[in-house]
């Protein structure tokens, strides 16, 4: 019978993840805003084009050899033309805020009117100038909200744009109409079968449709001339005459208006809106001896306030598109110019670095043979953290000293390496305290000078830490960057991260530390002097970027920060978007963080104030910035691709994309990676950038909101299998790392001899690396072996906690 303790239900989430949320939120927002701005613009393409005259058995005979003003209303099929020696100007597809004015002055300059045919999208974009149309005396009338082909789209949609159209004028002119036009529409005479349905449902709505007698084709710029002829009606007939105010140039048409009025009236023709001239028709036969007596209709009469409400929210609606297409057009061209211009200075700045690296006889100055301590912090590494130490105890560098700093791990990592049993190996328990505790007690107990931190999943190369503390032949340069590479590249992930590592990264890194302001030292592959870590306070716990936080603090102090490409370090890079989500968002928060708390620099003088004025704006624009407003590169492609020109759109993106694959193989080519991976690349749009969009956007969230952001402990595979180890004597199974009295621990051991893997290590009590927050300034602690001015015991380096805090000292002497 098992005594344990009874299993809980596994709990389900009840609410999606926060990144699922905001995800869902930010393409919900954009597909909706996308797809109104494209309703409004009719850029749906299949309403453009243009149908054949079809069967027209079922069009009555009267209707197609009648007027051009059809009623259907109430059941009726019949149709009118205007009075004699009448003509009615109509005007389709306005109102434009360039070409109306002009039209509307011309009518009033000559003493017309006319019937004006907006579309409802442009009349909320410009109510003013529509209600100037009806304050001239002039009428209106619909031609739909987005300009459709009618016979294209659904009935629910025909009904949705007369009365959207209805709508929004009744707000911006307090009016509304019974006269409708559909696009396409000819002349009586063309009315199929299905444009008949059309005009009797229209009827059944209680508009009266209206077509046209004579076409001046003046959308085809034919010349003034040709179209005062197309528009000319033959002798004394009445007409109604399409022209249009909008839809591109139409200076011609103005043009051709100011003397065909003029022309028309010197033949005896007076100029009326349609409405008006058809009262004129009513007014005569209503004077017929015992005819029935017809109601005049109302021009442009009184609009409902129902409708104006809504056509208010139709108007805000599309403001708030408008502006929105607009913001992300502008941004579009931001991104587009900061692209172009960080990849200027990425192939000039980098391309100049890389030249003057490689010149024959080009050095640091002489031989770094200095002895070297690696720290290695590590937190459940067992996966990796054998074939790390290896290749870092096992380097050609001729004085290696590795101290591995387990920080509470519970997978046995520390006993994995006391197994190695390497001369030149140290391992130090603590309490579980985080990475930035770790280093600071690495660095404490280290026994040398030059510093080289490592990740507990990395591999160097044999030459990798004598290549990476070279550098320091230069007595100005405080820390040191390496090479970082993919070690799993094989997995399509990681073959993404591998491509970001080499251009993202690497690349940078030329270029930052020509601009004398590198913001980061990796923690896979660093190496710094002690004396620069003691004058920034070493290494902080304030942000979870603790790599950038120093390596910013070192360049305000003053000291170079280089990067040295042919030390080359070996990191498992995570396998699934989920790992690498955690992983960036806690490096996005992380830098963050490190850019705010390093903000005063913008405001110094000296080193610090070149790099709060030139490394943090920097970073911010192409590090922070670019990427976050990167996805308006995306959202103008799918807009471009569904609802603009597909031509035109691709050739866009595929000149972004050539830039990229440039950009790309000149790191290669510096990096002497093969090119084969590139292939990738394009397909690297589609899924890793809008992950790390989303990254960025939930750190920023999280930023702004002051929200905390704990470590995530990525699952790690290990880059290379482990060796069998000879066993290590019984050692206290705990569940966290077990309370330590010295360094390297040597609980559950003898205290003399050589039975442990670092017997004899730091039998002095070792260099103190100063906290960024010290107390007791006037204290001075005195040891066996030196005087720690400042300092009390509990200041000193303790295990479970940052150096100058903690639950209490532990000594080693």
């Amino acid at each position: 019978m098992s005594t344990g303790r009874p299993r809980g239900k596994v709990r389900r989430r009840l609410l999606p993840k926060p990144r699922v949320i905001l995800g869902t939120l930010l393409i919900g927002l954009f597909v909706g805003v996308l797809v109104v701005q494209a309703y409004v613009n009719s850029e749906f393409t299949s309403d453009h084009v243009d149908s054949e005259v079809g069967d027209q058995d079922g069009v009555p005979v009267a209707i197609r050899g009648g007027g051009p003003v059809i009623n259907t209303t109430g059941g009726q099929e019949s149709s009118s033309r205007m009075p004699d020696r009448t003509i009615a100007l109509t005007f389709d597809d306005g109102p434009d805020p360039k070409w109306t004015p002009k039209v509307l002055d011309v009518l009033r300059e000559n003493g017309a009117h006319g019937t004006f045919f907006v579309v409802g999208s442009e009349v909320a974009r410009h109510p003013a100038l529509t209600k100037r149309i009806t304050d001239d005396g002039n009428e209106l009338g619909l031609h739909t909200f987005t300009h459709p082909n009618l016979q294209r789209i659904a009935p629910w949609r025909r009904t949705l744009e007369l009365s959207q159209t209805q709508n929004v004028i009744a707000k911006a002119t307090g009016v509304r109409t019974n006269l409708a036009r559909f696009p396409y529409s000819s002349k009586a005479n063309a009315i199929d079968d299905t444009n008949w349905q059309l005009v009797k449902e229209a009827g059944k709505q209680g508009y009266l449709v209206v077509v046209n007698d004579m076409d001046s084709e003046d959308w085809q710029r034919p010349g003034v001339d040709q179209i005062i002829r197309n528009a000319t009606p033959p002798g004394d007939t009445p007409a109604v005459i399409l022209f249009h105010d909008a839809g591109g140039d139409r200076s011609q048409t103005v043009q051709a208006l100011n003397k065909f009025i003029p022309l028309m009236k010197a033949r005896g023709y007076r100029f009326t809106t349609v409405t008006e001239g058809l009262n004129q028709r009513i007014a005569a036969q209503n004077k017929v001896k015992g005819a029935k007596q017809v109601p005049l209709l109302p021009e442009n009469p009184a609009a409902r306030k129902a409708d104006a409400w809504r056509g208010k929210a139709v108007i805000d609606t599309v403001r708030v598109t408008d502006w929105l297409v607009w913001a992300v057009a502008a941004l579009f061209l931001i991104v587009g110019l900061l692209t172009v211009g960080r990849t200027g200075l990425l192939l000039l700045l980098a391309t100049r670095h890389a030249r003057q690296r490689r010149k024959p006889g080009w050095s640091w100055g002489g031989p770094v043979t200095q002895p070297v301590s690696v720290i290695v912090p590590a937190y459940n590494e067992k996966e990796g953290i054998e074939a790390a130490v290896r290749s870092l105890a096992g380097g050609d560098y001729p004085a290696i000293e590795v101290v591995v700093v387990d920080d509470g791990s519970t997978d046995g990592t520390a006993a994995i390496v006391e197994r190695m049993a390497l001369p030149n190996v140290r391992v130090v328990r603590v309490p579980n305290g985080g990475k930035a505790n770790a280093l600071n007690t690495g660095i404490a107990l280290a026994r040398h000078d030059l510093i080289v931190t490592v990740d507990g999943d990395t591999i160097f190369e044999a030459d990798s830490i004598r290549m990476l503390v070279q550098p320091f032949a230069d007595p100005s340069v405080g820390a040191v960057a390496g090479n970082v590479k993919v070690g799993n590249r094989e997995k399509m992930v990681a073959a993404w991260q591998h491509i970001e590592y080499v251009i993202g990264f690497n690349l940078d890194r030329r270029l930052y530390e020509v601009l004398n302001c590198m913001p980061t030292v990796p923690g896979a592959i660093g190496a710094f002097r002690r004396e620069a870590l003691a004058q920034v306070g070493g290494v902080s716990d304030e942000t979870l970027a603790e790599d950038t936080d120093v390596t910013m603090a070192l360049c305000r102090a003053g000291w170079r920060v280089v990067y040295e490409e042919r030390a080359k370090a070996w990191t498992e890079a995570p396998t699934t978007l989920e790992q690498l989500y955690r992983q960036r968002y806690r490096w996005s928060y992380g830098t963050m963080q490190a850019m705010w708390k390093h903000r005063r620099a913008l405001f110094d003088h000296g080193p610090s104030g070149r790099f709060g004025r030139v490394g943090l704006p920097f970073l911010a624009l192409f590090g922070v910035a670019l990427p976050m407003l990167a996805p308006v590169v995306d959202i103008m492609l799918v807009y471009g691709l569904v609802f603009w020109e597909l031509q035109e759109t691709l050739v866009a993106w595929l000149g972004m994309l050539a830039l990229q694959l440039f950009t790309a193989a000149v790191a290669f080519r510096f990096d002497r990676e093969s090119l084969r991976p590139l292939w990738r690349l394009p397909l690297q749009q589609f899924a890793y950038r809008q992950l790390m969009y989303l990254v960025l956007m939930q750190s920023a969230t999280t930023a702004l909101t002051g929200g905390r952001l704990r470590w995530h402990k990525l699952h790690r595979a290990g880059l290379t299998p482990r060796a069998e180890l000879p066993p290590l004597p019984d050692l206290p199974q705990q569940s966290v790392a077990p309370a330590v009295d010295t360094w390297p621990s040597t609980l559950g051991l003898p205290r003399t001899g050589s039975g442990h893997p670092a017997s004899g290590r730091a039998v002095a009590r070792p260099p103190v690396v100063p906290v960024q927050t010290q107390s007791g300034a006037d204290r001075t602690y005195s040891g066996a072996d030196r005087a720690y001015p400042g300092l009390g015991p509990e200041d000193l380096p303790s295990a479970g906690s940052p150096p100058g805090g903690g639950s209490g000292p532990v000594y080693t002497g």
